[in-house]
């Protein structure tokens, strides 16, 4: 199980052949790498499924390939049939579905060796052999928004910007930029080329930042079809015996940053909640993730003497429609009976703050 989405397994992965399963998405939520936080977003779940569903098939018309089978369409299973019979494109789902049919891989257990060796990749790669996830996050950025990290690691100059500090409003970059970091350490790392190349395996690092800017492509043109603007996003992909495939999810509120006249649309919304609103935890956090640096521990959440506060009821509902609002707009259907966009992004400013 992830902090959000949960597996369901119809036939495992082998070293010689990539499995059958499902992804469920639940409404939990998680920011700053807590894992799952102390209440639900409601209709979340629903709302990443049906745009990451959207999303892969628009991939698979831009002959990207993917791990994606279809959605489970939940009136067929309220019905009686089995989920593994009721996968359908997300166009004859009659109800906003929360399970995903995929192609699963192998995950190996990457091994935690200490502060001086770090992890163990080659076991880590042993055992995966032809068919494994990409144990890196490509990260792809067309704009550096407010609360992006890239601000604390360059400077405007080291992405061809004429500036010599970050402004206080999202900035579009010339070209967009491809990143790799870490996928299963307990900290997320940014990693040099030569590093990812290191850690991808048998992966090639190039093909995976090709492959990386076919999906912004194609995200950023739907976002760009619909009214939103793509600020940054990441892909995760499977090795299958030399093809690399995209997996996960993509083009979500979760996954991604997007933007609706210049309305922040995402996960972002809540991480700067809690940063106003709860600075004690996030504090907490920021000083585990630096203690545990020289531990024979690599759980930093084990030294983390605060824990979060649940968000308000205000906050909660106002999220839950952001998420639906926006599902409803990208994708151009009407999932769920929620404000429209602008509406619900006034509310989002009005009880959450931007």
């Amino acid at each position: 199980m992830t902090s959000v989405k949960e597996f369901r397994v119809a036939e495992p992965a082998t070293a010689s052949s990539l499995g059958r399963g499902r992804f469920v998405f639940t409404d939990a939520y998680s920011v700053f790498d807590w894992g799952q936080m102390p209440d639900d977003v409601p209709r979340k779940g629903a709302s990443l499924c049906v745009m990451g569903a959207y999303n892969f098939e628009e991939l698979a018309a831009a002959a990207v390939p993917t791990h994606y089978r279809g959605v489970v369409d939940p009136t067929a299973v309220d019905a009686g049939a089995d989920p593994e019979s009721a996968v359908v494109p997300l166009a004859e789902a009659r109800t906003p579905p929360t399970e995903m049919a995929i192609e699963l891989t192998q995950v190996p257990e990457l091994p935690y060796r200490g502060p001086e060796a770090g992890y163990d990749y080659e076991a880590y790669h042993a055992a995966g052999g032809q068919h494994y996830l990409v144990p890196l996050e490509v990260v792809f950025r067309n704009t550096v928004p407010v609360g992006s990290s890239l601000r604390r690691r360059a400077t405007p100059t080291d992405v061809g910007l004429e500036a010599t500090e970050w402004p206080d409003e999202p900035v579009s970059l010339p070209e967009p930029i491809v990143e790799f970091s870490t996928k299963y350490e307990e900290r997320d790392r940014y990693l040099s080329r030569a590093e990812a190349d290191a850690i991808a395996g048998r992966a090639d690092v190039a093909s995976l930042e090709a492959l990386a800017r076919r999906v912004n492509r194609v995200v950023t043109d739907r976002a760009e079809a619909t009214g939103f603007t793509h600020h940054d996003g990441k892909i995760e992909c499977l090795y299958d015996e030399g093809e690399l495939r995209v997996a996960d999810v993509v083009g979500t509120f979760d996954e991604n940053r997007f933007a609706w006249n210049g309305h922040g649309v995402s996960k972002e919304v809540v991480r700067q909640w809690y940063k106003r609103s709860d600075p004690t935890w996030v504090e907490a956090v920021s000083r585990a993730k630096r203690d545990v640096t020289d531990r024979d521990i690599d759980d930093w959440r084990t030294l983390c003497t605060e824990t979060p506060e649940p968000l308000p009821d205000a906050v909660l509902d106002a999220v839950s429609t952001m998420y639906a609002a926006g599902a409803n707009a990208y994708t151009e259907r009407t999932w769920f009976d929620v404000p429209p966009i602008d509406e619900a992004l006034q509310t989002v400013e009005r009880v959450v703050g931007q």
